[in-house]
């Protein structure tokens, strides 16, 4: 059945916005003429269309408005070379005919993405399901789910254990190694030793990630981010990348990249909380009918914000941070049950790390696995501050905004420089990875020796010159009792050089000129190694580049201020920060968790309001950046003005395509091959209904469970077999994140084709639904705080078709509504945020 409403405008020769990832347009499947739908002659349907002058024609198949869009039935400006381009992305082994899904860019790799399901299917077998669980049920269901927190939180402390372990260890030998080399003298060795082991570390992150988790590179933050906001796409959460992760991220940080572990351990955490909410493995016979509950996308959704939030914890040992973290910089929806479950797999995160920390105390971590995991402990006995301190501090603020919204627009085009050489194949992006790593290298062996060095300080305890370990005093190529305080910044992991950075008391250990040069070059080391094919996190270089700016605007303020160098080099981090994330509360709690001093509260406070403040001001913080960057379809919070200027009619467009509530089984599976929709509204006709009526909607997922089961019946008057005793609520559950069936993969033979299936015990009876005269802003805010995959469109008149069309996510996308109504581009909101430089974002 093909609806075609006669209400909404034709957009058919819309001009349309083309991206070289996806290519947003107006639905396709605009009609050259309004017509009429009309009830067929027969009872249940043989998929034909409804011809507008009478009579059943072969089945038309709509593009109709789903968030799916297949460039073979898309028209427009004839852009044949996006059409290639667009093609080219799709993943192989899809046919021809069904090249429909939508696509972004996943780690350095080109996934078709589709919308999560986090609605609630009431449908008859659902509805029987719930009738038929008693309390024991219940009880066991949410104790469950306080284990999979419970087992989320060790996992991923046991997962920020090793990769600091492991970072500790093989850098810490690098540096051994090479500081010992350069003590006797043989500087040429020690240069090909550090450059050699740089080198092989970058290509083993690179290579695992290339050729086997290609979802594992960068910080995975804007894949959570979008998979929290309902976009899927395959390998995200899959168990290769979450081993390639660790390893991954262990031996780039190793390898001396500006490069940060708090990122992939956000992402590590996602993955063990998705991994353990898809209720084992039936591949290696790892299942649970238990975990059987847990099989949807709500419960895996808590899940993986949970883990989010223990990634956090784990990276700072900061269980609070963590669930603010969660909280404001990667969930769409949350809830007060969510909150609590949050907050217990932090405090589970941290509980295992104190107990890892006692466990190295006794020197079994190997060379650097206590400073490692103890992070970045550093008090100070007493900070005092007084009314003259606040203009430094607001100085910070403001310059941290500045540097923060600079640091985005160099990332920005980086990025789109390094999508440009990658998309050239696997070997480009080793080769790039080389180039960065092999130029890094050079920089931080060679500029320590335009340093002068120093006399030892008289009144330390620590050693000095601090020889083959780390320290604020590294001897380099200076004499007995002096030490290089550059080397001492470039030759350290970077938690190490974090913590001489934030050390108090320490005003005079370091030269200007040394600091001058390690902000530019740790800042702009940040930025090029960001966009490499490996697990790259970019908390950490920010916050590095942020203490080095922080305490050399103390050296530049000098005796005005009575903060320390150390107070400053805090506010630093967090006035870059704040300017480059945009996330106040959780980055400020994650300040003074790791610092461990609820002094600076207030300072840290102002400079993250006032740096956020300046920021918003020129750019988008760095994760938005990087979701439209990727092309994800990502549904913003606020409404954008021109919305309410629209209603829901003007984006939707026909004809829809629609089942009877007893459809003939060959044109499902015609339907189902040679569309990419995922949402079929259901409609009883006559003698089902005195009038074409809408029953509900079933979703791609459940008619394919039904192919596959094949109970059909033999004609569309028999009766149908009690669906409750036929299926089981966990028949419809979904494998895992990213996995779907396909209709390609179910074999029919022609008597089946011509077979019928019952649909009403599977369609949902009670969807969402909008009438056509709604403003798409409210349709848009409706559809992202349900968290809808989508929203049935309703006439106003009840004399016309019972369904005028389905809003998807693709629908609310700004790209898809301003093709439709390029006037927009001339209205006076152009200014406020769709100007050129919105839409180049799509680029990448």
């Amino acid at each position: 059945m093909t609806l075609n409403p006669t209400s909404p405008p034709n957009h058919h020769h819309s001009p349309r916005l083309v991206s070289r990832v996806w290519r947003g347009g107006g639905g396709g499947g605009g009609a050259e003429r309004p017509r009429r739908w009309r009830p067929r002659d027969q009872s249940c349907g043989d998929g034909g269309e409804v011809d507008p002058e009478g009579g059943i024609e072969a089945p038309l198949l709509s593009s109709g408005s789903s968030f799916f869009q297949d460039p073979a039935h898309e028209d427009g400006d004839g852009d044949e070379e996006a059409r290639r381009r667009r093609r080219r992305f799709l993943l192989a082994g899809r046919s021809q005919s069904n090249t429909t899904s939508q696509v972004a860019l996943v780690g350095v790799g080109v996934c078709p993405i589709e919308s999560l399901d986090y609605e609630l299917i009431e449908n008859e077998v659902f509805k029987q399901d719930w009738r038929a669980r008693g309390r024991g049920h219940i009880l066991r269901y949410v104790a469950l789910k306080w284990a999979l927190c419970f087992l989320v939180g060790v996992l991923s402390a046991a997962a920020g254990f090793v990769a600091n372990l492991g970072v500790e260890n093989v850098a810490g030998a690098k540096f051994v190694v090479t500081s010992n080399l350069m003590l006797a003298g043989r500087y040429g060795t020690a240069f090909a030793v550090f450059l050699v082991s740089n080198f092989a570390l970058t290509m083993l992150a690179t290579v695992l990630t290339v050729y086997v988790a290609p979802a594992a590179a960068g910080s995975g933050i804007p894949e959570v981010k979008a998979y929290l906001n309902g976009v899927d796409a395959p390998d995200i959460f899959s168990l290769k990348t979450l081993v390639v992760k660790i390893v991954g991220c262990i031996a780039a940080v190793s390898s001396s990249l500006h490069v940060g572990k708090a990122g992939p351990l956000v992402h590590t955490g996602a993955c063990i909380a998705s991994i353990l909410g898809q209720g084992g493995s039936s591949k290696y016979h790892l299942t649970c009918k238990w975990l059987r509950y847990f099989k949807n996308d709500r419960d895996r959704r808590d899940l993986v914000t949970c883990g989010a939030g223990a990634g956090i914890a784990a990276a700072f040992r900061a269980p609070v941070g963590g669930v603010l973290f969660a909280l404001e910089a990667v969930s769409s929806w949350w809830r007060s049950a969510l909150l609590w479950r949050a907050f217990f797999t932090t405090a589970m995160v941290a509980v295992v790390l104190r107990a890892l920390i006692d466990f190295c105390k006794s020197d079994k971590c190997g060379l650097f696995g206590k400073g490692g995991l103890i992070m970045f402990d550093v008090t100070s006995d007493y900070i005092t501050y007084h009314l003259v301190d606040l203009p430094p501090v607001i100085t910070l603020g403001v310059l941290g905004g500045v540097l923060g919204s600079l640091h985005n627009f160099f990332l920005d085009k980086v990025l789109r420089l390094y999508n440009f050489i990658n998309e050239k194949g696997q070997k480009y992006k080793l080769l790039l990875a080389a180039v960065v790593t092999i130029c890094t290298s050079c920089c931080l062996f060679g500029l320590p020796w335009i340093a002068s060095c120093k006399p030892c300080p008289s009144d330390t305890e620590e050693a000095c010159p601090s020889i083959g370990r780390s320290g604020n005093f590294k001897k380099y190529q200076c004499a007995m009792n002096e030490y290089n305080d550059l080397a001492s910044l470039f030759f350290n992991t970077n938690d190490d050089t974090i913590r001489n950075l934030y050390s108090a008391g320490t005003d005079d250990e370091f030269h200007i000129s040394s600091i001058l040069v390690f902000f530019f070059t740790s800042y702009f080391l940040g930025i090029f190694s960001y966009g490499l094919a490996l697990p790259s996190g970019l908390f950490v270089p920010v916050i590095l580049t942020g203490a080095t700016y922080g305490r050399l605007v103390g050296m530049l303020i000098g005796s005005q201020s009575t903060l320390d160098h150390g107070l400053f080099a805090v506010l630093g981090s967090a006035a870059l920060l704040g300017g480059s994330m945009r996330m106040t509360v959780s980055v400020c709690v994650v300040i003074l968790e790791l610092t461990n001093n609820l002094l600076m509260l207030p300072l840290v406070m102002l400079v993250l309001l006032i740096s956020k403040t300046v920021a918003d001001a020129f750019n988008a913080n760095i994760y938005d950046l990087l979701v439209k960057l990727k092309g994800f379809p990502y549904l913003e919070g606020h409404v954008e003005p021109y919305m309410r200027q629209l209603s829901v009619s003007d984006v939707v467009t026909g004809p829809l395509q629609a089942f009877n509530g007893i459809e003939k089984v060959g044109h499902i599976v015609h339907v189902l091959r040679t569309t990419g929709h995922n949402g079929f509204p259901v409609v009883d006709e006559p003698p089902f209904s005195d009038s074409p009526v809408l029953f509900g909607l079933v979703l791609r997922a459940h008619l394919l469970v039904l192919l596959r089961k094949k109970d059909f019946i033999p004609n569309c008057s028999a009766s149908a077999l009690d669906a409750s005793k036929q299926f089981l609520p966990h028949d419809f559950a979904k494998p895992g994140s990213g996995k779907h069936d396909r209709i390609e993969e179910i074999e029919f033979s022609a008597e089946e084709l011509e077979m019928f299936v019952d649909l009403h015990p599977f369609t949902n009876t009670s969807p969402y639904t909008v009438v056509e005269t709604m403003s798409l802003a409210k349709a848009h805010v409706l559809f992202r705080e349900v968290g809808l995959r989508h929203l049935l469109v309703l006439p106003k008149s009840s004399k016309r078709a019972p369904v005028v069309g389905i809003l998807t996510r693709h629908d609310f996308m700004p790209e898809h509504i301003l093709g439709l109504h390029p006037f927009l581009f001339k209205t006076r909101w152009k200014k406020v945020r769709f100007g050129k430089s919105a839409f180049t974002n799509l680029v990448f």
